[in-house]
């Protein structure tokens, strides 16, 4: 999950298909803006949501990537409203009081695509405290009631550089979808 600079997750990768073409897409906590840099160019219109916009200052302004500065910890009001997106996508971030929100950020049909560190990440380095780390299976208990689940892992992935992860990808309201 420590890919570089631009270079979208394996994980994002696999399941980016399912998100409705042309859909808009939440990258949550976006960071530099690798995956909305990644749908951007798949043709989706993206909000990037992160605390500190730095690392995307080089795209445009009126470009597919729009950016909203928000501090998702400090007790804010989501800063999304009731607006609803065809694909979010969150990596290496975890705030719990922000999933069941994202389940409802979801339009019908739409796609969730999670990864974060997971308990067992202070073996390798950072982040080692448990509130940023995923208990076992906590994904599945979260998201599993409110949306239908078509990929999920959890344990040590050691490309490039061993680490705990956990990663999701679920639908909202559709049994079947294309694998």
């Amino acid at each position: 999950m420590s890919d570089p600079l631009g270079v979208p997750s394996p994980w994002v990768r696999r399941f980016a298909h399912l998100v409705e073409k042309g859909g808009a897409v939440l990258d949550l906590a976006a960071g530099a803006g690798r995956h909305a840099r990644f749908f951007a160019g798949r043709g989706h219109p993206v909000t990037a949501v992160d605390h500190n916009l730095d690392g995307m200052a080089d795209l445009a302004a009126d470009g597919p990537v729009a950016r909203i500065r928000a501090d998702l910890e400090d007790g804010s009001p989501w800063p999304l409203g009731d607006r609803q997106f065809a694909g979010i996508v969150v990596t290496n971030y975890l705030h719990r009081p922000l999933l069941p929100i994202l389940a409802d950020a979801l339009t019908p049909g739409g796609v969730l695509i999670y990864e974060t560190f997971a308990v067992g990440q202070g073996e390798f380095g950072r982040p080692s405290s448990e509130n940023y780390l995923l208990r076992p299976n906590e994904l599945i208990r979260v998201f599993g009631p409110l949306l239908t689940v078509v990929g999920f892992e959890h344990g040590i992935d050691y490309a490039p550089n061993p680490k705990a992860v956990q990663r999701l990808a679920a639908v909202k309201g559709r049994d079947l979808v294309p694998l």
